[in-house]
């Protein structure tokens, strides 16, 4: 009869008189107005925070609805422009409140155990941007919610009844209606009538009102959710033969899971969609909605534990309403959706799962504790043994040893307790804090679940009868607290009522409910032991007099188990235990435990107390007889009751946590913090283990079939072995020293192997429990490990990224091979980083970079196959990388990899073509792969969840999730008999496989390809090249010319273009070759590719290859193109000419040269890697008219630490050069004016100059795959670029002049690996060659004519260039490094006094060469690091390394040193003179005397250092990271920068030398302001910075000192501004809260939120004349937010009076193109240039920064940018209150200023361009320069400066026109 009053609907509103406002809330801006369409009063609901406007029913959220409606009506428009947020709170039948939260504002669905969020999508928005505002013209809708669906589908609950509903911002809404009828409402009830249909039309209260004649969907929407439809057929009728699409309009109000492509299914997340109801059209047929429209839905079940499922439905992304022009039948439009079909045959087979439901149930878990090692329980009848295992509760049966659980926590328990008659358990979980559960322990369901105010909860109990329940722990403000809780309706449906609450100042360790007397309880803690009671709905307590026990820490406490529990037991962690007489509130006695050989009885307590410590107690349980003691030297004691004796003692491994006696007190139950649980018995004396566990997190696991046996490794330290039959602990192998990461078992023999956190992979013998043989190949932890399955192979991989392989056929284990740089470097274990094929042919790992997986020859290891994963989905906006792989079983070649985007995709192992793939497996990466061995199941695991996928089904396969883990899941594994599967994590998981023994073959899944036939050529490591490579490739991989599916991204091994070759090779005719002398190869290389086509690097044939497993080898190849390509001997390099060409009109001339395999960066700083730039390149940007530039580049403040060798000083002339980003500065240092050589595009890596000092080189990066780098000859007297040369494809290594300067020789980098030879007559490439491995430096032979050196990979290379007429021909000579020296890389090398060479090498050595003799006869320890730099000159040697440190050497005595041979000694080389700079070493320059010259090092800084005075001057300076702002003193004599290094930087403008320098370590300057002019006083300049920890600094300019520091923000500040009077800081931060601070005090006095939830991009601030538009205030500025939105203020802070002027909203910008924009933090300048910025480091959403500022020549006017749909700037007029101009810009602006003087505006792009714009003509001119966006501009105050920053580099430009 309860629900009687609410039928057949309910009018909420009227029903709770929200007018009224008694029985309801309300709070912000809620209002009630008259609307136009519907004709009558509703609410509106608006205001910027959601949070802070709604209406709320009922008032408090202690009342209750109690509504029972199975749906909810809401009658309601979103405002346009804005998001609402819409709460409802549902009661389950188990009384858990459930809150269900749609909203505009998420962009994903997401679900915990109480909390559903749906996000909505409003009509008009776009399918690639799903959650966003309601767009202009929204339209009424009516909601209809089906609350019975949503809890029983997305939570599997039962509804009961709505309990609250809160409307927030911004809304329209008319009335909440509930009803147990599904109401249509565009149907009338008089067309029902009439139509006889079988609807239930929309009462008239309830209904929209609609023109007569005209259609409902015309004008309003309705929308059901969960939509009961079903699925569409597969075709849709139509009269009119119009397509499907023509009748579904494009823009409908959806409910999305997350934002997905439209049409793309998604088979795994749990995704609620919704039905939009509309007309369809109708005909004589069934209709229904198109499959690619409709609402296809299929079940994916989510399952806990031991098998519950929660079904759950899964629409399709894309969900669409019909239009109104249904052609059809002449039923009203509006009802023509109700015919539809059941989904066709077809379509119902195509989701049909082969899994049983479930497929999976928890059997087994090995682990204990978790949060606590303390909890273990004994049921009622001791049978049986309660306790926690991390998130999972266990009830394990000592006789059987079978396990039962408690599911349904999310995180590790930290309190159990259990009534006395066994009914009900209850337990708490670490997070989310004070969850608390209530189940019923017979049937395992649980009862309640609800929240306790204590925050940590650290203890529960029970009283004897269940109905009381304490609760212990700390609240939000770390004070002790305690809660009772009434439980006895809980049975019975009711809810846990909270009956008393208390806080304490008192620790409380342990807490008890008395078993005589449920409302006596007792606690004890630190000094101090209580008495409590509950009595009149209040808990009060008393303390125990201790006496002079009052300092001790108790620990645990026990009542007495007389009949009035009169005695109190209490022990302390000094080893008393206290008998208190609880009547008396006093000590009894007490007595105290000491170490003793013998147990005996205590000694009296005053004798005690002088006899030293005593013994730990942890615990204590007391029965009728007995006290059982746990301490904490791991010993359970059995004392009776007078302890007059030991009764029985047993010892643990480690310190006991707690001890419980059964309630028969014939056992006593112990835990341990070493992870044990057992008993001992008391009458047979025997002590037996229950579980032992791993104490921390699991990371392997490894299974063996001949045994039956687990190997687990742990970060506890420990290897453990288990039986899989009882899983009972075998073995435990512990290593305190290193930690195992890695474990695998021999598949035959009985041995594991283990590799550990120091790089040892051991073997270990289980019959000798012993190590039989230990390898230390490795430098890093071992990642993984994996034996073939035949037992014959192991091989391993590190975090440094070596590969082993080992020989363990026989017992002892020996290393066959080591490959360094082949696996991906990774520092955590990743069980699934390696994998061998079934049929041991093939090694799959994830290497040598992470977005690549590579296929070995598992025998040889030779590369058959390397894919670049992150190209196998083209459309991703992201680079995919490798996480996992897995290959399946024999006999199939498919490889399973797991990719960092939530997919796995099965490549073919032999052709590497991707046959399928599972998208959004995971919310996150899959970190571990299994595939059971008949490919049936495939399990992955994320995060804290498995799933298991139908591996046979094709087509959208179904899964089923389980959850149990309460922390990553590391990997999992079927066991060998594959009827059962492991997981570990926090714990050891065993799960029963519940699949059908009915297996299907492999062979036989349906549409699986065989692998494709393959070539010898394709096994032999063949890469196609050239114009005829398509129909090569097609030939090799057997494709018949059939067209491809997808994009063919794999990519095989080069061949062996280069190398060293120690015997005969087979030659291109299959013919022997003769061996050549030792050290020496040939080489022809082919060069008669015609210009436009692109030179040929090697023949292609495939007969003309040869495979030659190990090292890359220098093969014999005949010559192609042009010329007769006679070889000389075989250690004659013949180098062809290229042919003679004219070089082009541009003075450019380019050769591309066929894409190489990548290669893994040497271990080497040597190498350049530029900067990475998301930046792109501006195009067609017109230069302005020469002689008519509005801006001159003035100067650069900045070097490039990241270039190499880019520092040229001629002592002799005076030519003083480097570079900064794209620029070279030749800069007088006489004077400090400089010049710049613009040209370069892109960050310029090394520069070299000719010996007549007339010649110039730089060369820059490539700026994409379709460009090569530029390298660009200078003429230095006149300063401009004399060519253009272009033949490399990643980066310039080093540039080197012969010596007669004709000849030019620029060397690729580890990427591009080639050596190209240029004529400086003609610019022509003169030759060129491919390297076999990278080559570090080179350096022309000063003394002998046509020698160049090269230094690499642990060897010299020696090149002789010899001309014959047009032809050169080289000569190669390779010297290895003598196994003496040991030096692994040559990384740099300089001439010295004929014949020696000098090379450094990345292990500190500098070793000397006779270039002579050919032969290496010094070397000694020149550093601890990598020596980047050589310089000699006379008898004197400079040496830079990596550790920052320069060094001169005296090495005179080296020349006699080499007529000694190899008996020289480095003692005669001593140390001169050393220093100390502040980074490595990478660039050097030095007079021929040595005793000065100038130092590059990679912190952005060039020295100036003179060896006679031992001094190193700062010469050039700047910032080392990104650049966030400049600002000037208010005289322009100087300016302040400040960047991403945490520096403040004072400059000098006049010569732009560093004055100042203030430094925070760890954080970044993001914001920067300097005080206006104060009373004329210099000393009174302040520049106040904002840091990224949201602190604010002071500083003092005059006296150099920071004055003030402040923390107004709790986030990172991003914009500052002092007041116009110079007293007041106003600061913005990250999470858009600005904040109003008095630096004289330090004081914050103003918090403004308006802009939360947008980072601050701009605050200014100026001077206002008092009463100016309207308002009082001194002080007029504005604040702008990254959301699109500025606000203006009047301000008089003195008087603490600030209001709002302006508000201005502007829609979110257009971008045609989606790209990330690295921003720079913001800060602005007041009193200043106007100027605005970009706030925040990286924007998520791709959209411009928002930029605004007060216009300095009419303060009237608000300039913004960034702030529209479209590029441009908008002039604001705040007395007009509209827009009056707009200049419309290229591209969207990302820094803006303006002219103080002048009409000019400076605007800085992200595409590299400084446009400077005249705001009266409109003209403009741009200008190029930065290398990466231009982050920054700003006028100085005179306007006749502009600075402007890229990154690091500040450009300083001078102003001529204004």
């Amino acid at each position: 009869m309860a629900r009687v009053w609410q039928h057949p609907f309910l009018n909420v509103f009227r029903q709770f008189k929200v007018d009224e406002w008694k029985r309801s809330t309300k709070e912000g801006d809620v209002a009630t107005v008259m609307d136009k369409t519907l004709k009558c009063t509703v609410y509106r609901i608006r205001g910027t925070v959601s949070a802070s406007n709604y209406i709320q029913l009922p008032k408090t959220s202690t009342q209750s609805l109690g509504l029972t409606g199975r749906y909810l009506y809401l009658l309601f428009r979103p405002l346009s422009t804005k998001h609402f947020v819409i709460h409802l709170d549902l009661s389950t039948e188990e009384s858990q409140v459930i809150r269900v939260s749609l909203s505009n504002l998420f962009k994903e669905f997401k679900s915990t155990a109480t909390w559903l969020q749906f996000p909505f999508i409003c009509e008009g928005t776009s399918g690639k941007d799903l959650a966003g505002v309601a767009p202009p013209g929204a339209r009424w809708t009516c909601l209809q919610l089906d609350l019975h669906d949503i809890l029983l589908v997305y939570l599997n609950r039962r509804y009961n009844h709505l309990k609250g509903v809160r409307l927030c911002a911004s809304l329209l809404v008319r009335s909440l209606y509930t009803s147990d009828l599904c109401f249509d409402p565009a149907v009338t009830v008089a067309e029902a009538r009439r139509a006889k249909l079988p609807v239930t039309p929309m009462p008239r209260e309830m209904a929209f009102p609609v023109p007569k004649g005209e259609n409902w969907h015309d004008h309003y929407i309705h929308i059901r959710f969960p939509s009961d439809s079903p699925a569409a057929p597969s075709k849709l009728v139509q009269r009119n033969g119009s397509p499907p699409e023509a009748d579904f309009p494009r823009h409908v109000p959806q409910l999305l899971p997350r934002p997905v492509p439209f049409g793309k299914s998604r088979q795994d997340s749990v995704s609620p969609g919704v039905q939009v109801l509309g007309p369809t059209a109708s005909g004589q047929a069934s209709l229904g909605l198109p499959p690619e429209d409709g609402l296809s839905s299929e079940c994916s079940e989510v399952s806990i534990g031991g098998g519950s499922r929660v079904h759950r439905r899964e629409p399709s992304a894309s969900t669409k309403a019909t239009d109104k022009h249904a052609a059809g039948s002449g039923l009203p439009a509006s009802v023509c959706n109700l015919a539809l079909v059941p989904k066709a045959p077809e379509d119902a087979t195509k989701h049909e799962s082969l899994l049983p439901d479930p497929v999976l149930k928890l059997k087994r878990v090995i682990g204990f504790g978790g949060h606590s090692t303390k909890w273990a329980l004994w049921t009622k009848d001791g049978a049986a043994v309660v306790y926690p295992c991390h998130a999972v509760i266990v009830v394990l049966c000592i006789d059987t040893r079978e396990q039962c659980f408690f599911l349904g926590h999310t995180d590790k328990v930290s309190a159990l307790a259990l009534d006395g008659s066994n009914s009900l358990l209850a337990s708490a979980q670490a997070r989310p804090h004070s969850m608390l559960r209530l189940w019923d322990f017979q049937t395992r369901s649980c009862l309640s679940l609800f929240r306790s105010p204590v925050h940590t909860v650290c203890s529960l109990s029970f009283s004897d009868s269940g109905a009381l329940l304490c609760c212990i722990g700390k609240d939000h403000h770390g004070k002790m607290m305690v809660v009772a809780w009434g439980t006895d309706q809980v049975g019975q449906g009711g809810e846990a009522v909270i009956l008393a609450k208390a806080n304490t100042d008192v620790d409380i360790q342990a807490f008890e409910i008395a078993f005589f007397n449920e409302t006596r309880m007792a606690s004890c803690g630190r000094g101090n032991v209580r008495l409590w009671r509950l009595r009149g709905g209040g808990l009060c307590s008393c303390p125990v007099d201790l006496g002079e026990h009052h300092a001790l820490e108790f620990t645990d406490l026990a009542f007495g188990k007389a009949q009035d529990g009169r005695t109190l037991y209490v022990c302390s962690r000094s080893g008393h235990i206290l008998e208190i007489d609880r009547q008396r509130m006093a000590v009894r006695r007490a007595r105290y435990l000491l170490p003793t050989e013998t147990p005996s009885s205590p000694l009296p307590q005053k004798q005690a107390f002088s006899l030293g410590p005593g013994i730990a107690i942890s615990s204590l349980s007391v029965s009728q007889a007995e006290c059982a003691v746990g301490s904490e030297d791991g010993c359970l004691r059995l004392w009776p009751l007078d302890f007059s004796s030991v009764l029985l003692e047993a010892e643990h491994e480690g310190p006991i946590s707690s001890v419980r006696l059964s309630p028969d007190g014939l056992r006593v139950l112990s835990t341990t913090s070493s992870g044990h649980l057992g008993f001992l018995d008391i009458p047979s004396r025997e002590y037996n283990v229950l579980v032992r566990s791993h104490t921390a997190l699991v990371l392997g696991l490894a299974t063996e079939c001949n045994r039956g046996q687990l190997a687990t490794v742990s970060q506890d330290h420990t290897v453990r072995v288990w039986d899989l039959a009882t899983l009972q602990q075998l073995y435990d192998f512990t290593s305190p020293e290193e930690a195992p990461c890695a474990v695998a078992f021999h598949p035959t023999q009985p041995v594991f192997f283990c590799g550990f956190s120091s790089g040892a992979v051991r073997s270990f013998s289980l019959e000798a429990t012993r190590v039989l043989v230990e390898h230390r190949c490795h430098q890093g932890a071992i990642t993984s490990l994996v034996t073939s399955p035949d037992g014959s192979l192991l091989f391993s991989a590190c975090s440094q990224g070596t590969l082993a392989q080992y020989h363990c056929a026989a017992t002892c284990c020996r290393v066959l091979r080591v490959a360094a740089n082949v696996v991906c470097r990774d520092a955590l274990p990743r069980p699934n980083a390696l994998a061998v094929s079934g049929d041991n042919r093939l090694l799959a790992f994830m290497g040598p970079f992470k977005y690549m997986v590579t296929i070995m020859d598992a025998a040889s290891l030779d590369e058959l196959l390397r894919i670049d994963v992150s190209a196998l989905d083209l459309a991703s906006s992201g680079l995919d990388s490798a996480v996992a792989v897995c290959f399946s079983p024999a006999p199939r070649s498919h490889l399973l990899v797991s990719l960092s985007s939530n997919k796995v995709v099965v490549l073919d192992a032999i052709s590497g073509r991707m046959v399928r793939e599972f998208c959004d497996v995971h919310p996150v990466a899959c970190s571990a792969l299994a595939l059971s061995g008949d490919a049936r199941l495939l399990l992955t695991a994320a995060d804290r969840a498995i799933k298991v996928w139908d591996y046979l089904t094709q087509s959208n396969p179904s899964c089923q999730v389980y959850i149990g883990h309460s922390e990553p899941v590391q990997a999992v594994a079927f066991t060998p008999d594959q009827q059962h599967l492991l997981s570990v994590g926090d714990a050891i998981f065993l799960w029963d496989i519940l699949a059908s023994p009915e297996r299907s073959p492999p062979e036989s899944v349906p549409g699986s390809p065989g692998p494709p036939p393959t070539n010898e050529a394709v096994s032999g490591r063949t890469t196609v090249e050239g114009p005829n490579a398509r129909q090569q490739e097609d030939v090799l991989s057997g494709t018949d010319g059939l067209p491809r599916c997808q994009v063919p991204v794999p990519s095989q091994a080069a061949p062996p273009q280069l190398s060293i070759c120690a015997g005969p090779l087979e030659a291109g005719d299959g013919k022997a070759s003769s061996p050549g002398a030792p050290g020496q190869a040939c080489l022809s290389a082919c060069l008669g590719a015609a210009p436009d086509e692109g030179p040929s690097e090697e023949s292609h044939s495939p007969e003309g290859l040869c495979q030659a497993p190990g090292p890359p080898m220098l093969v014999q190849k005949e010559a192609c193109g042009a010329g007769d390509g006679a070889a000389g001997g075989p250690w004659d390099l013949s180098v062809l000419p290229h042919p003679h060409g004219q070089p082009s009109k541009q003075g450019a001339w380019s050769i591309r040269r066929a894409r190489t395999q990548p290669t893994a960066r040497p271990d080497a700083y040597k190498h350049f890697t530029a900067r990475y730039k998301a930046s792109p390149m501006a195009k067609n940007v017109s230069s302005p008219p020469a002689g008519g530039e509005w801006l001159h580049l003035k100067a650069v403040v900045g070097y490039n630490g990241n270039g190499r060798a880019n520092v040229i000083w001629r002592p002799d002339t005076g030519f003083f050069a480097y570079t900064c980003g794209c620029l070279v500065v030749v800069e007088d240092l006489h004077s400090g004016s400089q010049q710049h050589w613009l040209g370069h595009s892109e960050e310029i890596s090394t520069l070299a100059l000719s010996h007549d000092a007339q010649v110039l080189a730089s060369a820059s990066g490539s700026s994409g795959a379709a460009s090569g780098c530029q390298i660009r000859i200078w003429d230095v007297p006149g300063g401009s670029c004399q060519q253009l040369l272009s033949h490399h494809c990643t980066a310039v290594q080093a540039l080197a002049f012969s010596r007669d300067d004709r000849l030019l020789v620029t060397l690729g980098d580890y990427g591009d690996r080639t050596l190209a030879l240029w004529s400086m007559a003609t610019y022509e490439l003169v030759s060129s060659t491919h390297l076999p491995e990278p080559v570090h430096d080179m350096a022309f032979n000063p003394w002998g004519a046509g020698e160049l050196a090269c230094v690499g990979q642990g060897a010299l290379t020696l090149w002789l260039l010899q001309q014959r007429g047009p032809d050169i021909s080289l000569q190669v000579h390779r010297e290895p490094v003598p196994e003496t020296v040991g030096a692994g890389e040559l990384t740099s090398l300089c001439y010295g006094a004929e014949p020696l060479l000098y090379c450094g090498s990345n292990a500190g050595q500098v070793c000397v060469w006779d270039t002579s003799a050919s032969r290496c006869f010094l070397a000694w320890e020149a550093d601890d690091g990598e020596i980047g730099v050589l310089l000699c000159s006379g008898s004197r040697l400079v040496s830079g390394s990596n550790t920052r440190r320069l060094r001169l050497w005296a090495v005179g005595a080296v020349p006699e040193l080499r007529r000694k041979g190899s008996g020289a000694r480095s003692s005669s080389v001593f140390l001169e003179r050393e220093l100390t700079l502040d980074g490595a070493i990478v660039s050097a320059v030095f007079h021929d005397s040595m005793d000065m010259g100038v130092v590059g090092t990679t912190a952005g800084t060039l020295w100036y250092v003179s060896w006679a005075e031992g001094t190193s001057t700062r010469l050039i300076s700047g910032h080392r990271s990104k650049v966030n702002e400049v600002v000037f003193s208010p005289s322009e004599s100087h300016c302040a920068t400040c960047g991403d290094d945490g520096s403040v930087r004072v400059w000098s403008l006049s010569s732009m030398e560093l004055v100042i320098q203030f430094q925070v370590l760890n954080q970044s300057c993001l914001c920067l302001a300097w005080s206006p002019p104060s009373c004329g006083r210099p000393e009174q300049q302040h520049v106040a910075a904002g840091y990224s920890d949201g602190t604010l600094r002071v500083f003092n300019i005059s006296r150099i000192s920071m004055e003030l520091k402040m923390h107004p923000h709790l986030a990172a500040l991003t914009a500052i501004a002092f007041s116009a009077d110079g007293q007041t800081i106003i600061s913005g931060d990250k999470d858009g809260l600005v904040a109003v601070s008095q630096p004289r005090t330090g004081l914050t006095f103003r918090i403004l939120s308006d802009h939360r939830g947008a980072p601050i991009s701009t605050i200014q601030s100026t001077s206002k004349e008092n009463g100016a538009f309207g308002v009082e205030g001194t002080d007029l500025w504005l604040a702008a937010s990254g959301d699109q939105r500025v606000s203006i203020w009047a301000s008089n802070w003195l008087r603490d009076c600030c209001e709002l002027v302006d508000w201005l909203s502007f829609p979110a910008p257009i971008l045609m193109e989606v790209r990330v924009l690295v921003a720079p933090q913001v800060g602005t300048v007041p009193a200043h240039p106007a100027t605005a910025r970009c706030a925040f480091p990286q924007a998520s959403d791709c959209s411009p920064p928002s930029l605004a500022a007060f216009c300095p020549w009419d303060r009237t006017l608000l300039v913004c940018a960034g702030l529209g749909p479209h590029p441009e700037v908008v002039f604001y007029g705040l007395c007009q209150k509209q827009v009056v101009k707009k200049i419309p810009l290229p591209f969207f602006a990302v820094s803006l200023s303006l002219s103080p003087r002048a009409h000019f505006m400076a605007i800085g792009f992200a595409e590299r361009v400084l446009r400077l714009v005249d705001c009266v003509s409109g003209a403009a001119q741009d200008f190029a320069g930065h290398d990466d966006w231009v982050q920054l501009c700003r006028f100085a105050p005179s306007a006749s400066l502009l600075f402007t920053a890229a990154h690091n580099e500040i450009l300083v430009w001078e102003v001529t026109d204004c």
